[in-house]
Parts: C-alpha cells; sequence; structure tokens
C-alpha cells in the first residue's frame, strides 16, 4: 500500500495504462511539458514521449474529434479537458457524434474515448473553473459517467474507463485532489469494484445519504456530526451516474425508509431529481419521509468569495437530514 494524493492516484493509473496497452494516448492543453495544470499527467510525456502524451491547441473540439477519429483507428485515447467550463466547446463532438458512433454503427463500432473533466468547486478560481455539468452528460445515452471520489477509487476507476469499450465521462474533484489515502498500486483494476457499482462508505440504519465526487468525504462527515446526535446515517457513493447502481441505491433506502441525495450542482434539473423520481417509483411503500435533494442554488457558479455560500455543507446536510423526520 502507498499513501497518495488523489491527483497522484490518478497519475499512477494513467501511467499503468499507458504501460499495460501502447493504444494508449493521453492528449490535451499543457498535458505533456507542464504535466496538466493540477499535475495529473507530470512526468508522462517525459516517460512516453510526446506521440503518447500530445499536447494539443487550446480547442476542446478538436480535441474530442481528434480523439474520436483515432478511437476509430483502434486507438484508446484519454482526453483532458483543463477545467469543467472549458467542455462546451467540445459538447457538440461528445453528445453528437461520441455518444451515437456505436449504435449508428450497429454495433460494429465502439469509440473508447475517456475525457477526463476536473469538477466542482472550492479551489476559489474564477468563471468557468468550478462547474458540475454532469447532468448533461448523463442525459445522453450512449455515454458512460463516473465520477472518483477518494485515491483508491481515482487509481483504479481510470484504469478501468480506459479498458472500457464505451466512451467514459470521468469527473474529478478538485478540490479533492490533494485529498491522502491508503492506495494498492500492487493489486489490479479489474479486480476492483466494477465500474457500474456503487460503494457503502459509512454503514447505517436511519438515512440513506446518496453522494458522488466532491460531496463523499462531505456526507462522511456528516455522518460522524449526525451520530452523535444518536441518528445513523448510511452514506453511499454512487461513483458511476449512468448507469446508476440502483439496485445498491433501492436496497439501502427500502431499509433506512429516507434519502437524502447531495451533488454541488444546483439542483434545478440535477442528477438528485432523477435520482429522487426512480427511488420514488420503487421504494414509495418504503418512504417515511420525501427523497429530500441538497446542491447549489439555481444561479451562475459565483464570483469566489461566494462560492462557500453557494456550495452544500456540514450544516445544509446536517438540516435535510433534520427535515426527513418532519414528516
Amino acid at each position: 500500500m502507498t499513501t497518495l494524493t488523489l491527483s497522484k492516484a490518478l497519475n499512477e493509473g494513467l501511467r499503468k495504462a499507458l504501460e499495460d496497452d501502447p493504444r494508449v494516448l493521453i492528449m490535451g492543453e499543457d498535458v505533456g511539458k507542464l504535466g496538466g495544470v493540477f499535475r495529473v499527467t507530470d512526468g508522462l510525456q517525459k516517460d512516453f514521449g510526446e506521440a503518447r502524451v500530445v499536447d494539443t491547441p487550446l480547442a476542446e473540439s478538436g480535441i474530442v474529434g481528434t480523439a474520436i477519429g483515432l478511437a476509430l483507428r483502434g486507438y484508446r485515447p484519454v482526453c483532458e479537458i483543463q477545467f469543467d467550463g472549458f467542455v462546451y466547446p467540445a459538447f457538440d463532438q461528445i453528445v453528437t457524434q461520441l455518444a451515437k458512433m456505436h449504435l449508428r454503427s450497429l454495433g460494429q463500432l465502439s469509440l473508447p474515448v475517456v475525457i477526463r473533466i476536473p469538477c466542482g468547486g472550492g479551489i476559489g478560481a474564477v468563471e468557468h473553473h468550478s462547474e458540475s455539468p454532469e447532468a448533461y452528460f448523463v442525459h445522453t445515452a450512449g455515454l458512460r459517467v463516473v465520477a472518483c471520489g477518494n485515491p483508491e477509487d481515482a487509481y483504479t476507476m481510470i484504469q478501468q474507463s480506459i479498458s472500457c469499450d464505451d466512451p467514459v465521462i470521468f469527473f474529478e474533484p478538485k478540490r479533492r485532489y490533494w485529498d491522502k489515502a491508503e492506495v494498492d498500486t500492487a493489486g489490479s483494476a479489474a479486480d476492483a469494484l466494477p465500474l457500474s457499482r456503487a460503494r457503502t462508505v459509512v454503514s447505517g440504519t436511519d438515512v440513506t445519504v446518496l453522494a458522488y465526487g466532491p460531496m463523499v468525504r462531505m456526507c462522511a462527515e456528516a455522518a460522524v456530526a449526525a451520530d452523535a446526535d444518536g441518528r445513523s446515517l448510511e452514506v453511499i457513493d454512487l461513483r458511476s451516474l449512468s448507469p446508476l447502481d440502483t439496485e445498491a441505491i433501492f436496497t439501502s433506502v427500502r431499509r433506512t425508509g429516507r434519502c437524502v441525495v447531495v451533488h454541488e450542482a444546483s439542483v434545478t434539473g440535477g442528477l438528485g431529481a432523477e435520482i429522487a423520481a426512480r427511488v420514488s417509483e420503487q421504494c414509495f411503500y418504503h418512504l417515511e419521509a420525501p427523497v429530500l435533494r441538497v446542491g447549489g442554488f439555481s444561479t451562475p457558479y459565483p464570483p469566489s468569495r461566494l462560492e462557500e455560500h453557494f456550495l452544500p455543507d456540514l450544516d445544509r446536510v446536517l438540516d435535510a437530514v433534520d427535515r426527513t423526520y418532519s414528516y
């Protein structure tokens, strides 16, 4: 076991994928010589060369379009979108080409492209650097959408995503890049928890709290605080946003009778709404209260001095837990 930050765990996972499969290549803005703005790809171009770790122009549509062509020729490209808010110029390529090609070819073509997107706030960044655009991609059939929340998952999930034959949108919580944990770098990603499965982070009996990416740690801390008040929270890290591990979700909610969904993205039209609908449909007679959502406000992401007010915090999570008991 090795102690790694989440960003270093991603680096090691990418390195392992490059070593194991010569078809894997990395491309993006400043991913090579600089090693990425968060240093996730630090040292990879030096070790694998400019043909496999490619510094691209500042053109997200071009990055993804090139990756689609490479995938059709048998490569397994990993694209880095430097910040979440920069993905929109590539949106057309992703939803009209990347997501559709497998069905358009009646299953004859696959596009094993991974698009890495640092997501979320909490780092005091400027406009277009702190967004949570996952709902756009979850809504787009033909894409897998996943989010890692800790170094261990970062290391295995990036390798599993690269080996997957489906296009994968891979969200990385930028405020957690410096979180540290023990990672088994000697183990095989193939033996880890499957990419589409959720993970129970904290076991509990009273309220199911569903989260992903940057909010997982926050919800685990909420479980500790709630325990002091005699309430037992079960915190589940969804990990896979599309497809959802509905079996894990429903099993927990049927046992606890209460559910709170937490994400950084604005509540309106967010992934929490989809989860709330599915839980209400499948667990209606087990629910003691409506499914509640905790998320960002329905405004554009604010200036950095206001982001702590915009983002869900411990008090807002615990308040939602309290409100589930008022019904």
